[in-house]
């Protein structure tokens, strides 16, 4: 097995597991998503459309890399949703917001602002590889 098939599949595996839990951890706790959610820096009512968009979104996201033909693609948002929470939490580390709630659930919830952003950032990292990896099977192939 070669090593770009290995990452991309402990990639695809990784990033199942970060979205489900993600997701499903704001829908069990539903009222703490919400509050959470209606305690961040924009307008309650996108925090409300919000706290259902963000879960659907993730689970969405862990749909298209469960399905062969859209791996590629759910890669693709994995890395947009990645960077934009990453951006989110780095802002706040500078202070840009007056206040910074976080929204993520479980275990996620109880990592500091640092340790969430290198989390992120690890996240991010790897999709980022596995893009580079998809992008240059597909230049090798055309």
């Amino acid at each position: 097995m070669s090593v770009k098939l290995i990452v991309k599949q402990f990639s695809t595996f990784a990033l199942i597991l970060l979205w489900v839990y993600a997701a499903v951890s704001k829908l069990i706790d539903y009222p703490t998503a919400k509050a959470e959610m209606l305690n961040q820096v924009f307008p309650d009512a996108v925090a409300l459309l919000m706290v259902w968009a963000v879960p659907a979104v993730e689970l969405l996201t862990a749909m298209l890399l469960v399905v062969p033909r859209t791996v590629y693609i759910g890669h693709l948002v994995s890395c947009f949703l990645l960077l934009s929470f990453s951006v989110y939490i780095a802002l706040g580390l500078f202070n840009v917001y007056s206040r910074m709630p976080c929204t993520c659930g479980g275990i996620i919830s109880q990592l500091t602002w640092v340790q969430h952003l290198a989390f992120n950032l690890f996240f991010f990292g790897l999709t980022l590889v596995t893009i580079i990896i998809y992008r240059r099977e597909r230049r090798v192939q055309a």
